[in-house]
């Protein structure tokens, strides 16, 4: 099986970088096609002509997408358009990687993939109409919504959490917006569960899916799962104090959704397995940056 990988140098990239190394990997970043330049992208898929394609690049910056919203199209839609065309020209399926943002979030009950999706802010929208231009153009395809996604790579916000726990004796965290946190490690489980199924049958299950790690906790508790294990592993001398806050105490220039916790039961049932739960991804993490942490001294 030959895989065409985009966006190689971003966490899902890295993680995906592991997880399909059994198979022939073409794993591109932004010098190699570039997601700005919808042609690029397109460019890629008809010189590699791979068995199957595996997007991990987005435009992720959800505040600076406010004011950016001609890149966040180009590279959410546009180039999702640009790869979805070239595929469908050379018969070839796509696994695609979209956000619970393409929800309005605020629900009160796990959102299901057929749910109405109302995004309320441009990297949400940019995400949506990405999804509808690979669902137009390619029939085959599998598109993973997921949410929260952290790993030892790249910025996230444990790592985050972690730098402001080594500065400051207390921090305030938003309580009141409730997720799934995401170990980017298990969606690339998923996706290379995805292209083994594809390598030995010819054939997937085509559609969406929900795919984020299990447990539903808010930014507050997240951050005290951080800490707690953190201090209990000696990556920091002492935690901070956290202080819960509420969404309107910290304004940004994109609305945040209050709920967006995920319903994984299609995707469980396909698996035939649980997703693991996130607090796995994040013990996993901070073993990683704690070796690294004595590798570096």
């Amino acid at each position: 099986m030959k895989i065409l990988l985009f966006g190689k140098t971003g966490q899902l990239g890295n993680a995906c970088l592991a997880a399909l190394g059994n198979h022939q990997l073409v794993a591109l970043d932004r010098a190699a096609a570039d997601f700005s330049q919808p042609e690029q992208v397109a460019q890629a898929v008809m010189r590699e002509r791979p068995d199957i394609v595996v997007n991990a690049c987005a435009y992720t910056a959800v505040d600076r997408a406010e004011s950016e919203q001609a890149l966040a199209f180009a590279v959410n839609r546009d180039s999702v358009a640009a790869m979805a065309g070239a595929c469908a020209e050379l018969d070839i399926p796509c696994i695609h990687v979209s956000t619970d943002y393409v929800f309005r979030g605020d629900g009160s009950e796990p959102y299901r993939e057929p749910d109405p999706t109302d995004p309320q802010g441009v990297y949400g929208r940019s995400k949506l109409e990405g999804e509808q231009q690979l669902q137009a153009a390619n029939p085959r395809h599998v598109i993973l919504r997921t949410s929260w996604v952290f790993s030892a790579h790249g910025n996230n916000f444990v790592k985050t959490m972690l730098r402001l726990g080594r500065e400051r004796d207390q921090l305030g965290v938003v309580g009141d917006q409730l997720g799934n946190p995401t170990f980017a490690g298990d969606i690339a489980g998923v996706i290379a569960h995805l292209v083994q199924d594809y390598s030995d049958r010819g054939e997937l299950p085509w559609g969406i899916y929900h795919c984020s790690s299990n447990g539903t906790c808010s930014w507050f508790e997240f951050a005290q799962e951080i800490f707690q294990r953190a201090e209990a592993r000696g990556m920091l001398e002492a935690a901070p104090a956290v202080n819960r806050i509420t969404t309107a105490d910290f304004p940004t220039p994109a609305k945040r959704p209050a709920y967006s916790v995920l319903d994984l039961s299609r995707l469980e049932a396909y698996l035939g397995r649980p997703m693991p739960d996130w607090r796995e991804g994040l013990d996993s993490v901070l073993e990683t940056l704690a070796q690294e942490a004595t590798a570096a001294n």
